[in-house]
């Protein structure tokens, strides 16, 4: 049996350098170099500056994977990289890199959809047969894909507005907590009361898998403000309180969405059905564990990444890649950069389109 390509893989979509050596499903190295530091005093990723992080750490991500795995880069067979959705800055120094040592090694280039990268990490990880059901939950994205192949997903619904990582770090930020918001929100919600404040579960009301959570945030504000305005301020009680409202409500839509979702995935009448999580939010506890007990009493297998690889990684962008390389995909020197990439191309866009094309 013929050995797996080995695939060089870059992340550089948003505030993650990352580079990683996979075969197969077999990690042989994973760097990502953060960049909290450089946009903690400004609430948020500033795009400008990871722009310029990315082109300065971009090599030495590659060196470290190198040197990790063990490996030359003449040993590789191919170069994946994120060509999009993201910050385009970040993108574009991720791309041209990727051209270099492409061009260089005189190596087949590779563009991956950032978003495939999350929604293939099942199949990196567990081996999970197509087609399987995917809840893409992330800082910029959530979204029920169908996926059937490494560049064929169908989509049940999605976020109209903000994305629950979105949600979660913009919550952060109105409670005074630390970013990224969702690590900080959750902690704070270990020790806090859900049943204190009543929050709304926007769109259970509506038919279908889409989702909307730019209501409950609105909600948390004005909550937040009432206590402001009766006692001058919060005290580490309401702050609790107000992350374990806010997170049980984002829980309970998750895992309602998921049930209609699992049911128009059962129509495909799967040999072996399967349902997976993915991408920065799939870490959270809570939403983990109810998820996979709403699929254990459905019969249905869960898999759920390991930490390291629900947030941004050039693992899942090799893994990608070499499933594309194994198709015969491969793109020449005009691969472009791209802020906007749907995932399913054929489906009306969830938050609206432009120039550049739609955003999700």
């Amino acid at each position: 049996m013929a050995r797996p390509p080995l695939i060089l893989g870059l992340e550089s979509s948003c505030d993650d350098t990352a580079a990683a050596l996979v075969r197969g499903r077999e990690v042989l190295s994973n760097v990502v170099m953060g960049q909290a530091e450089l946009h903690a005093t400004f609430g948020g990723v500033v795009p400008e500056i990871a722009a310029r992080a990315h082109a300065e750490k971009l090599d030495l991500a590659v060196q470290a994977a190198l040197r990790e795995a063990q490996v030359k880069l003449a040993d590789i067979d191919a170069v994946a990289v994120t060509a999009g959705p993201g910050l385009i800055g970040g993108v574009l120094s991720g791309v041209m890199c990727a051209k270099g040592i492409a061009a260089g090694a005189r190596k087949p280039l590779i563009g991956v959809n950032h978003l495939a990268g999350h929604a293939l990490t099942a199949r990196l990880t567990d081996g999970l047969p197509y087609p399987y059901l995917m809840l893409l939950i992330s800082g910029g994205h959530c979204q029920y894909l169908i996926a059937r192949g490494p560049g064929e997903f169908r989509r049940l619904g999605g976020t109209i507005d903000d994305a629950p990582g979105e949600a979660f770090d913009k919550t952060a930020r109105l409670l005074g907590l630390p970013q990224p918001g969702g690590p900080s929100v959750e902690a704070a919600a270990r020790s806090g009361d859900p049943s204190r404040f009543s929050f709304p579960r926007p769109l259970l009301d509506r038919p279908g898998c889409d989702l909307s959570f730019s209501g409950l945030k609105t909600a948390l504000l004005r909550e937040r403000d009432k206590l402001v305005d009766r006692q001058g301020g919060l005290t580490e009680t309401d702050r609790a309180d107000l992350c374990a409202g806010f997170q049980a409500a984002i829980r309970d839509v998750l895992t309602e969405k998921t049930r209609r979702a699992l049911a128009l995935y059962a129509e495909e009448e799967p040999e072996l059905p399967a349902f997976a999580i993915a991408g920065g939010v799939a870490a959270n506890t809570a939403i983990r564990t109810e998820l996979e007990t709403l699929c254990a009493s459905k019969d249905i297998r869960f898999t759920a990444p390991p930490l390291s690889l629900c947030t941004d990684n050039a693992a899942m962008i090799a893994y990608a890649g070499g499933e594309l390389f194994a198709q015969g995909a491969c793109d020449d020197m005009g691969l472009a950069a791209r802020p906007r990439w749907p995932l399913d191309s054929t489906a009306a866009p969830l938050v609206g389109g432009g120039r550049k094309g739609a955003k999700a």
